[in-house]
């Protein structure tokens, strides 16, 4: 089959598993198990786009509703380290102005952002996206502490706009 597949489409390249994992962190995919559960708030996760609230009656809307109006009380947000050298896998802490506050639920090399990347999240009980981005970041890798810039957003194409084209 493979033999095949390649005779026929000659122009398609192999991609590695880890290749793959690089791109998704870059674009702030989440990874089901690790950045989101069936514990995790959709709201909280930055997947709220997804919940159409307005077109009817389903399993969980409620629950939204009411996160909406309560507000959030953590948010996944993605880093970048401001350092090109180090990596990140998972499980690093995420220092926010200075204090431990949570762990990466996701880390990788974001090749085409020139450093890596990580998606964890930040307690935020009462506050603004602006409140929580305004915060300084750093991620602690093996005792060192690296500065980090946290987005709401993805990092690489935050609007879409080249996976639509």
């Amino acid at each position: 089959m493979f033999e095949a597949l390649t005779e026929a489409a000659p122009e398609l390249r192999l991609a590695g598993l880890h290749a793959l994992d690089s791109l998704r962190m870059e674009k702030a995919f989440r990874h089901f198990g690790h950045d989101i559960t069936d514990e995790d708030h959709v709201l909280e996760a930055g997947l709220g786009f997804a919940v159409k609230t307005g077109k009817g009656e389903f399993i969980g809307r409620e629950a939204v509703l009411r996160k909406r109006e309560a507000g959030l009380s953590r948010r996944l947000l993605q880093f970048r380290l401001k350092e090109p050298g180090p990596v990140l896998f998972h499980n690093e802490a995420v220092v926010r102005d200075g204090r431990i506050v949570s762990i990466l639920t996701s880390g990788n090399y974001g090749h085409t952002l020139g450093g890596a990347t990580g998606l964890g999240y930040v307690p935020c009980e009462g506050e603004s996206a602006e409140v929580v981005l305004a915060s300084s970041y750093e991620i602690e890798i093996a005792g060192r502490r690296v500065a980090a810039e946290a987005s709401l957003k993805p990092l690489y194409d935050p609007t879409g706009e080249r996976m639509r084209a």
